[in-house]
């Protein structure tokens, strides 16, 4: 029994002996779904009952999705930097926790040995934990073009393969996409376009996918649903989100792609909060995820030995022996580990414009999202959509300039807001005169 359980047993026989309440909490904020908080929530109680014979109640916070559970973070350790009375953040991409560290509020812990050898350091360069251990990814990741074949086939296109087939004109108004500010999945998926493209390029092909977007929406996960629904005929998605949804209508009726070379692993990540106020369960929670138990949750089907118990979560562990053991029997197919070289992702830059990328996309094509879709209707209309795309799609500001916005203006909250003002009204202009040509 290693001193952590030990430890823990004796806080809960001391509440026993006092006369409290023998059931505690643990305090999680996550932007995942109720899906993945049922199973993992559900699972660790039963880990942490078998344990140590007590009960420990897993509560789940989310505001909204990664951007705006990173948002909500940031802003309470503004207000009580010693914390936030949260003990776990479990979900999102890598950016959220790089930054979170460099801001001091991660708790250093790493995990026992035994857990920790099962988890190579990094995936195609991409890290799979922090080398000064504050966080770990939990699950891999893979981003790509989700479709519905049979609305395709009204459409007379065909099943994209590459982001820039979401720019396709004959998508008008059939493009499921998001809003970066409220979706870390929804942000990594722009980033990837943008890295993997160039600022110049990648900056048309968004503005082109605005344009043929219905409407942003602030969960990644409906813009899969909207697709297996037939609402929308594309849309980028996460891989899990996407193979749910596969194994929900058919591989008959939707798809999933993912870019060959242009598109990015990356990992769902965890970290203990500072001054966690129940640090002990938080350590054994993050264990508990990392370890072969909580792994198998991810990769098996639901109502298999050792798997979720109600719905099959579709992920790609982390821990590389899984897929030998186990790859015969899961419904995830495939192994990351032997994937070639896919783009060469610069996770630094993708940190440090975070939030002022967020800012730059929301004001530019999601704020302006109804003068946009009038002048790609125009140029759709009129045929003129290559020369749209290089007029519309001019990036209003340099790569260099978001940078230095992200360094020196965006700190300050009054000069933010009127930076984002005036790319907002600057956006505006542009699309008003595309749209009388």
């Amino acid at each position: 029994m290693n001193r952590m359980v030990i430890a823990l047993m004796a806080v809960a026989a001391a509440a026993s002996c006092s006369g409290k309440s023998t059931e505690m909490t643990l305090q999680v904020i996550s932007p995942h779904p109720q899906s993945i908080q049922n199973e993992f929530g559900g699972a660790f109680e039963d880990y942490y009952r078998e344990r140590t014979g007590y009960e420990c109640k897993v509560v789940w916070r989310d505001m909204g999705g990664t951007s705006d559970d990173l948002r909500f973070i940031k802003s309470e350790f503004v207000k009580r930097p010693q914390g936030i009375d949260l003990d776990v953040f479990f979900g999102g991409g890598n950016d959220p926790y790089m930054q979170l560290k460099e801001l001091d509020v991660l708790e250093r812990y790493q995990v026992p040995s035994e857990i920790l050898s099962g988890i190579p350091a990094d995936i195609s360069g991409v890290p799979l934990y922090d080398p000064d251990y504050t966080w770990y990814g939990t699950a891999i990741s893979g981003f790509g073009v989700m479709y519905n074949k049979e609305l395709l086939g009204r459409l007379g296109v065909q099943e994209p393969k590459r982001w820039e087939d979401l720019a396709d004109p004959k998508l008008f108004t059939w493009v499921g996409a998001g809003d970066p500010r409220h979706s870390g999945t929804v942000h990594m998926m722009y980033e990837i376009i943008l890295q993997a493209h160039g600022w110049r390029k990648g900056w048309e092909i968004i503005c082109a996918i605005g344009g043929n977007t219905r409407q942003f929406v602030q969960n990644a996960g409906d813009i899969a649903r909207a697709v297996a629904a037939g609402q929308v005929a594309a849309g980028g998605a996460i891989d899990f989100y996407a193979w749910t949804q596969i194994d929900r209508v058919g591989a008959d009726k939707v798809g999933f792609a993912m870019p060959e070379g242009l598109s990015v692993i990356n990992t769902d990540s965890i970290a203990i909060l500072k001054g966690a106020p129940h640090a002990d369960r938080a350590k054994m929670f993050v264990d508990f995820v990392l370890s072969e138990e909580g792994q198998k949750l991810w990769y098996l089907q639901a109502g298999m030995q050792g798997g979720p118990k109600k719905e099959s979560l579709f992920r790609m562990p982390v821990r590389r022996e899984l897929y030998d053991k186990y790859g015969a029997q899961s419904p995830v197919k495939g192994n990351p580990f032997t994937w070639g070289a896919g783009l060469k992702y610069d996770a630094a830059l993708g940190t440090k414009r975070y939030e002022a990328l967020n800012d730059l996309i929301g004001a530019t094509v999601v704020d302006t999202h109804e003068l946009l879709v009038e002048a790609w209707q125009m140029a759709v209309e009129t045929e003129t959509t290559r020369a749209a795309m290089s007029a519309m799609g001019q990036p209003p500001v340099t790569e260099e300039e978001l940078n230095e916005f992200a360094e020196k203006v965006a700190p300050d909250a009054v000069a933010r807001n009127n930076r984002i003002a005036e790319w907002v009204e600057a956006a505006k202009k542009r699309y008003r005169s595309a749209a009388r040509r």
